[in-house]
């Protein structure tokens, strides 16, 4: 990372090494200026976690956040969401997030029909974007006007962005003025209003921001407003957001999302996939198939051109 103009790590996992050995996550801690923890932590109940890991991960993920929480080490709590399963806990899991000081947000996945995903039912299992929305509203750590449209992909992703206190949450959607908030916001009428506003909000509510460029990104766009006095001291420490990202499988693909998509795997021949056409096409070599077939296909069409009679 440091080799290279990487400027934020985010590392995903389940929390199994974190919890067992401390010393690790002590040489994590070493490096802890722009890498974020991202923790799989779907439910807080032992049959949810039964029924979506296979395993009560209770303790494990107690443990992981204890070792976090010693070291200081930036996490995000993220939750796979399925109806009838976790779906009445977001508010659960939001507030417990905020009962760990190295905690920065959680981010809210919708089940999709992708990876270790046994026996998936899209008419009982899935949950929309809009319902989780409605979740995290009702947990009064954001309000309706909180949690808004992801400018790069406001179809698949929602996130509300607060300052933190402890376990209070003052949403920064609700220290701009409406009428300015609404002139920030894509497809405005009037984006030349407020230029500068416009811009500082629009990079804070990016998927690129992280524990290097955060605090900073807030103060900008604190500035932005001439009757706020930014908070001295101001760090990453202060900041939580919600986020709901939306992925896409078979049931729900959707080619004008996948364009607009903000997440991507980078492969070792240096070709950047969209992470929706990654898990459904390239992450089994499903897409080897398809090529072939359409080969085959497009060969097989051209022969019988051919050999038709003119």
């Amino acid at each position: 990372m440091r080799a290279r103009p990487i400027r934020h790590v985010m590392i995903n996992t389940n929390g199994l090494r974190i919890a067992r050995e401390k010393d690790f996550v002590a040489r994590l801690a070493e490096n802890r200026r722009g890498l974020e923890v991202y923790l799989q932590f779907d439910s807080l109940q032992r049959d949810a976690l039964i029924n979506l890991r296979g395993a009560d991960l209770r303790k494990i993920r107690q443990q992981a956040l204890e070792n976090l929480e010693h070291y200081g080490v930036s996490t995000t709590l993220v939750a796979t969401i399925k109806r009838g399963v976790n779906d009445a806990e977001i508010g659960d899991i939001v507030r417990h997030a905020l009962t760990w000081k190295c905690v920065r947000g959680v981010t809210l996945q919708p089940v999709q029909d992708a990876g270790r995903n046994e026996n998936f039912d899209k008419t009982t299992d899935r949950i929309t974007l809009s319902e989780i929305r409605n979740r995290v509203v009702e947990t009064g750590v954001f309000g309706d006007k909180d949690m808004i449209p992801l400018p790069c992909n406001p179809e698949s992703i929602s996130i509300g962005y607060g300052l933190r206190n402890g376990e209070k949450v003052l949403p920064l959607t609700s220290l701009i003025p409406q009428e300015q908030l609404v002139a920030v916001m894509p497809n405005t009428i009037s984006p030349e209003k407020y230029p500068m506003l416009r811009e500082k909000f629009v990079d804070l509510f990016s998927l690129s921001s992280g524990p290097l460029n955060t605090s900073e990104r807030v103060c900008e766009l604190l500035c932005c407003l001439p009757s706020f006095q930014v908070p001295e001291g101001l760090s990453y420490e202060n900041v939580f957001r919600v986020t709901i990202v939306q992925f896409l499988d078979r049931f729900n693909f959707c080619v004008g999302n996948v364009k607009r998509s903000c997440i991507h795997f980078v492969t070792e021949q240096g070709a950047i996939i969209p992470f929706d056409t990654y898990n459904l096409f390239y992450r089994n070599g499903t897409i080897d198939g398809i090529r072939a077939a359409l080969a085959g296909q497009t060969f097989g069409d051209a022969r019988q051109g051919e050999e038709a009679p003119r």
